[in-house]
């Protein structure tokens, strides 16, 4: 058992800090202000190798471990987790091709990315489907070489601005999750329909938005997998993903961890530092350690797909505890910053509603709870 990174990893780590350091967090303010879509900022973070990390390098991919991914994507959410949301989303919309597409449809549907700034959606959620994949009502019926799409799709990173989309859709509503397949879909096509971006409490830098299919025509040679496989393609996305979601938290609560720290050692109370107070020390010492656990934690969830395991049960511990643990150290940073805390001239008011987020997408912390729960009785 080895804690250390290679020197490799700390070199991606530093690149990754620098770019959320030098990049990210001068503008972070204004995007999440203005809620527009920071796209020049997220192209450097492609031209540095930062984006589509999954890509396998056959395709032209740089094709990191999952261990390295997870530390990028802590980096990038320190610098600020809206726009790492909109980075990331790429790698989610692509990963159903990476693990379960041809040889033929990676060159179609991955290269392009590697070659060319590219945006990606992944499309899974619907306005009566969250956490219930498989009540989906977005439908596709088959007429000789299309399908023929019709629903919509709901919370949809970067779906306004996305060149190419993984949408998940279903033969038929009755069949549930036996139903679901997962369709490749290029560019505008006729009968698409994307709706005003949200306007979110947090992340407020990624853009999300509502699809809408009218009968849009996709050929059958964009279906990844078979019919009746898409909630195994889906599932196995998320396991994969899961990690990367959960450095979010990591890294949104660093940030606050830091600036909690750097202001109570300055703020002055009854004549000396409010950091000199137990009860400050002791929200910073609970913030470090709980930070620290879950940052191990999500390691392991990315260190057992390295190793070729099955991380359904650990992604899940790494994801809940995280966005747990996330949403309580930004809360105290707020308390500890006090009134300022509460006014956007600070910044740990944003890091508070961005780590709300990361309890609810990619699976809420209560599912990832069932998930643990079923997983453990499973075994007993």
């Amino acid at each position: 058992m080895n804690f250390a990174l290679t020197d490799d990893l700390k070199a991606l780590q530093d690149t990754a800090r620098k770019f959320g350091r030098e990049a990210m967090r001068p503008k972070a303010a204004h995007f999440d202000e203005t809620s527009q879509f920071p796209r020049e900022i997220i192209q450097q973070a492609w031209e540095l190798g930062l984006m589509n990390m999954t890509i396998p390098q056959e395709f032209g991919g740089i094709e990191l471990s999952h261990l390295a991914q997870a530390v990028i994507a802590e980096e990038l959410a320190w610098g600020c987790s809206g726009m790492a949301t909109s980075m990331i989303a790429n790698d989610l919309a692509l990963l159903p091709i990476v693990l379960s597409g041809t040889k033929e449809q990676k060159e179609k549907f991955l290269k392009p990315f590697t070659e060319k700034f590219l945006l990606a959606s992944f499309g899974l959620t619907e306005p009566g489907a969250g956490s219930d994949v498989a009540g989906m009502r977005c439908t596709a019926r088959r007429e000789g070489d299309f399908y023929i799409l019709n629903g919509q799709k709901q919370w949809i990173t970067n779906g306004e601005f996305a060149d190419q989309f993984s949408i998940f859709c279903t033969t038929d509503p009755a069949k549930r999750h036996k139903g679901i397949m997962c369709l490749i879909v290029q560019g505008r096509p006729k009968g698409l329909t994307v709706g005003k971006h949200e306007n979110k409490m947090g992340q407020r830098a990624s853009n999300t938005v509502t699809l809408t299919f009218e009968d849009v025509k996709v050929p059958v040679e964009n279906r990844i997998g078979q019919e009746g496989e898409g909630f195994i393609v889906a599932m196995n996305t998320l396991d994969n993903s899961r990690p990367l979601t959960a450095m979010f938290a990591v890294g949104n609560a660093r940030a606050a961890m830091e600036h909690a720290i750097d202001y109570a050692k300055q703020r002055q109370q009854f004549g000396k530092p409010i950091a000199d107070f137990q009860g400050v020390q002791f929200m910073i010492a609970d913030m470090a350690s709980e930070i620290h656990a879950a940052r191990l934690l999500t390691y392991e969830s990315a260190w057992k797909l390295d190793a070729g395991e099955r991380n359904t049960l650990v992604s899940s511990y790494a994801k809940r505890f995280a966005a747990d643990m996330a949403m309580k150290a930004t809360t105290d940073a707020v308390q500890i910053f006090g009134g300022y805390g509460y006014s956007k001239e600070y910044p740990v008011e944003k890091l508070m509603r961005d780590a709300k987020l990361i309890q609810i997408y990619e699976g809420t912390s209560q599912v990832q709870r069932l998930v643990i729960a079923r997983e453990l009785l499973k075994g007993s």
